[in-house]
């Protein structure tokens, strides 16, 4: 007994978390309703054409950023029907005026079961697919952007060479498309694995629950469907931009006196090494944290509000993010700089 102790005091405590909080957590999950919206807009069946967005949205405030509706404008101007579904529960009357003109309804629901609870939600109350749906495209608020024409992208989701298209892609934890942005084609939206993943969804109150099972487990589950699954920025196409050359151009820099003494070099120069340290290593990377740069480099139209707010996996090289926009991709920061302004706490950008 007294040994069984001692092994079990010397489990890591995130461990413990797993095998008790999680079961607890998924109890709580099973027991709550999926359906937790509070009100819709417009009353009566919400019209769509067969390209349609579930928009999800969360801020305790019921703000909605400007740059959220830029995202959005630009999606209905590329042809989709953009379902705002809110986890704020209430929307202030300027927001809700704001977001009518460019959506095709609005949901507002419960802060319960994060961006998987919202997105099970609205397809429930839509009834999607419906008989004339090609597409479905689950996104969130979770970015900075667009910075560059989001029509750019939008024309490069081929589904006739691929079912479903994330923008990223990564193998932390479990290959899977990150889910930001994951846009399902005719084939995937009538296929088994489909219905039967949202139907397992459930409003667990855990985030760590959800990334594992949901959002590492809607890929998994499409590909153990039979379809084919595939990132628009491919994870190898970015690892291969952080080769030898870009590792001797820095060191080259180094030499010179300005190279020397600049800690914005420093930090560029570790971050590739720590890329280059994480291939060697067959180290799964975040693209959208530890390949910001080279994201943006590729034409990428976004920033993760995460990895400037928080900046988890301490990226070395991120503050020179503004820098990069201005000049990689003729951008303008302010909007970004503007939201930071009420979300940075003892940092500046």
């Amino acid at each position: 007994m007294k040994r069984t102790l001692k092994k079990a005091l010397k489990v890591p405590v995130h461990l413990w978390r797993w095998w008790i909080v999680v079961p607890l957590a998924v109890v709580v999950g099973r027991l709550r309703s999926p359906r937790q919206i509070i009100r819709v807009w417009p009353e009566g069946e919400i019209t769509l054409g067969p390209r349609v967005v579930l928009f999800m949205h969360f801020d305790s405030r019921g703000l909605v950023r400007p740059q959220l509706l830029d995202y959005i404008r630009e999606f209905r101007d590329n042809g989709r029907d953009v379902v705002f579904v809110s986890n704020a529960a209430t929307l202030r009357a300027d927001a809700k005026a704001a977001l009518e003109p460019l959506c095709a309804g609005i949901i507002l629901r419960r802060n319960i079961g994060y961006d998987f609870g919202a997105w099970r939600d609205a397809l429930d109350y839509l009834g999607l697919p419906r008989a004339g749906t090609e597409e479905i495209i689950c996104a969130n608020d979770s970015v900075f952007g667009p910075l560059a024409p989001l029509g750019d992208t939008l024309r490069r989701l081929n589904y006739a060479k691929v079912d479903v298209w994330g923008l990223t892609e990564t193998w932390q934890v479990r290959y899977h498309l990150q889910s930001f942005f994951l846009a399902f084609g005719p084939k995937a939206i009538r296929a088994p694995a489909f219905q039967t993943f949202w139907r397992s969804v459930r409003p667990v109150p855990m985030k760590q629950y959800i990334v594992r099972e949901y959002e590492v487990g809607v890929t998994q589950a499409m590909l153990k469907g039979g379809l084919r699954c595939a990132a628009l920025w491919e994870y190898e196409a970015l690892i291969k931009l952080v080769n030898r050359a870009e590792v001797e151009k820095l060191i080259a820099e180094d030499e010179t006196e300005l190279g020397k003494n600049d800690p914005i070099q420093v930090t560029r120069k570790l971050q590739v090494l720590r890329i280059r340290d994480a291939m060697a290593r067959r180290v799964a990377l975040n693209p959208t944290s530890d390949l910001w740069r080279q994201l943006l480099l590729s034409g990428f139209p976004f920033i993760k509000r995460e990895l400037l707010r928080d900046n988890p996996s301490k990226v070395e090289d991120v503050g020179d993010w503004v820098a990069v926009v201005r000049e990689v991709l003729a951008a303008d920061p302010n909007p970004i700089l503007l939201d930071l302004r009420t979300m940075l706490k003892g940092k500046a950008p």
